[in-house]
């Protein structure tokens, strides 16, 4: 990771991470992530993009082939079987919810946004909406933390294992 809070993304890392989107990064302020290969596959935004508008999506994917990746495990169905299972599995709906809870825990560490709080991502704790996301902020906090985002980690595999995607 990248030091020192609201420092902002190093040249190069800011370079990588708009060939990766193809795109400046919005409020993006350190790599939350960083590939095997080198590059940046996820970054840590700010609450609050420049014009002051809450930005609830703390961590966000930007490797092009994770992005890639979970958009295929989305195309098979997989979000739908793991709502199911969180509305029929008591340990995984808990454990859900303590990584909604993480969510908003480091964000509200960072700055306080009245306006959405008690809003995480990846539709935490009662839903499944987004892989990206969930897959970020288990790359971002490490494993245990997010319980479906280490699955969607296990099922993406090696992204990286081609070399760098940019």
């Amino acid at each position: 990771m990248s030091s020192g809070l609201g420092s902002g993304l190093d040249g190069a890392d800011r370079a990588a991470v708009t060939a990766q989107l193809g795109r400046v990064p919005r409020a993006a302020d350190q790599v939350a992530y960083r590939c095997p290969c080198g590059l940046p596959a996820a970054v840590r935004t700010r609450p609050r993009l420049a014009d002051g508008s809450p930005f609830p999506t703390l961590y966000y994917l930007t490797c092009p082939r994770a992005v890639a990746a979970c958009g295929r495990l989305e195309s098979t169905g997989l979000m739908r079987e793991m709502a199911q299972r969180l509305a029929s599995d008591a340990d995984l709906a808990a454990g859900y919810r303590a990584a909604h809870q993480d969510y908003l825990a480091r964000r509200e560490a960072i700055e306080p946004v009245p306006e959405i709080a008690g809003v995480s991502a990846g539709g935490m704790p009662g839903r499944v909406k987004c892989l990206h996301a969930l897959l970020a902020h288990a790359l971002a906090a490490g494993p245990g933390v997010n319980p479906l985002g280490d699955e969607v980690r296990r099922l993406v595999g090696e992204w990286w294992a081609d070399g760098q995607c940019v």
